[in-house]
């Protein structure tokens, strides 16, 4: 039985560059970065006082002021950007079977600023002092949840939480789930807010944060480069919409590119660390490939997962070596965590987004910051500028903490 086709109709980002599709590729292409001082809380005594804030969102359009207040920040950023991409995409309800639209969300932490929060009240007020909505407003799945309720959205609704994986393998689910029938449109993505105390002083811990860069954060993530020292926290989140393709087509829907790859692993080695020998990685890529039916030598860009980190830029590397061959040097990578900083659970979707635009604009963002060439770190990375490519096949990565490994294959559609 061949294989329902699937394509992407509606896109909607919320992330510290703007929570606006236009700002967020204006960013992207113009190299500008997102990463400045924490302003949601006191940083001062923490070894990392920098991170990629959103500071343009506002949900007084989409939401209500009372159900607002029963949404945590993550959740917020899923529900506007997901009723912006159910927009973005033209889709009608009143036309629609509801239960044939299903919801596939991640986030890799969740509602850790609720925690925090109601922890607080717990030791100085009392237990009876705990709000009611704790719970579903913590909780992850809570996310498409909401989404589901606010759209009125029936069909099929999960929630992927495989840390930094969290949204490409939702996106890669809904995919799935459509080519087996069992939706015609999807609302797929990730979405991550959880820049607090607790948040950042436990990545500070993990030693897995910037820490020499407070005084100049636009310079702090710096993937590939041989001065990078750790990735930089973000938030925000991104949402597409998935379809199949002549569910699309009878609508007249504008097409923006068609997903044709889902690849996954795990390196089974760490539970933060990847594989050294970058096997994990490579299988997921792998696997992509052959569920797109294409050769490797026709992936025309790659958008690295490229955190900042030491171990993990040398170790994806090392994978696309695997994989690709010679080939590896003539492919242009880049990381488009080096403006955003890593959106953590949301940071799949909004790469996917942004090679979406890529193949749509035929323009591949750079990785700025890249100064001092790292040997074990040899490939084309698009070092600070933009670069104008006619880009037909991308590859979009994300490797997690516990060795979760995802990759996506978009192409033009023809």
């Amino acid at each position: 039985m061949e294989k329902r086709r699937v394509v992407v109709t509606g896109m909607a980002v919320i992330s510290p560059l703007g929570s606006t599709l236009e700002a967020y590729w204006n960013g992207l292409k113009n190299g500008k970065s997102g990463v400045r001082k924490i302003t949601q809380f006191d940083a001062q005594k923490f070894d990392c006082q920098i991170a990629g804030e959103v500071k343009d969102f506002s949900s007084e359009k989409y939401i209500s002021h009372k159900e607002a207040k029963r949404m945590e920040r993550f959740t917020q950023f899923a529900v506007v950007a997901a009723k912006e991409a159910f927009r973005d995409a033209g889709l009608k309800l009143e036309k629609e079977d509801p239960f044939r639209i299903g919801v596939v969300v991640g986030s890799g932490v969740g509602g850790l600023r609720t925690i925090e929060e109601q922890h607080k009240i717990l030791l100085e007020k009392g237990p009876s002092r705990l709000s009611p909505f704790m719970i579903p407003m913590m909780i992850e799945n809570i996310a498409p949840g909401q989404i589901a309720i606010m759209l009125g959205l029936k069909g099929p609704n999960t929630c992927v939480v495989t840390a930094c994986a969290s949204s490409t393998h939702a996106i890669g689910d809904a995919f799935k789930i459509i080519q087996r029938g069992q939706a015609e449109v999807i609302l797929s993505g990730g979405t991550e807010s959880c820049i607090t105390p607790l948040g950042v002083g436990g990545f500070c811990a993990l030693k897995a944060l910037a820490t020499h860069y407070n005084d100049s954060p636009e310079k702090a993530s710096r993937p590939f480069d041989a001065k990078r020292e750790g990735f930089v926290m973000g938030e925000g989140a991104g949402i597409v919409v998935l379809e199949e393709l002549e569910h699309a087509l009878r609508r007249n829907a504008r097409i923006y590119a068609e997903l044709v790859g889902y690849g996954l692993s795990d390196d089974a080695y760490h539970i933060t660390a990847p594989d050294p020998d970058g096997q994990g990685a490579a299988r997921a890529m792998a696997m992509a490939i052959e569920d797109a039916k294409i050769s490797p030598q026709e992936v025309d860009y790659i958008n690295a997962h490229g955190t900042s980190t030491p171990l993990n830029d040398k170790v994806e590397t090392l994978a696309i070596k695997i994989v690709f061959g010679d080939y590896a040097k003539k492919i242009p990578i880049s990381s488009t965590k080096s403006m955003i900083g890593h959106l953590l659970g949301a940071a799949g979707a909004v790469e996917f987004i942004a090679t979406v635009l890529t193949l749509n604009y035929g323009i591949i963002p750079p990785t700025i910051n890249y100064e001092f060439p790292d040997p074990e770190c040899d490939l084309d990375y698009v070092p600070n500028t933009a670069r104008q490519k006619n880009v037909k096949v991308a590859l979009s990565n994300s490797l997690g903490f516990g060795g979760h490994n995802a990759t996506l294959i978009v192409k033009k559609f023809i």
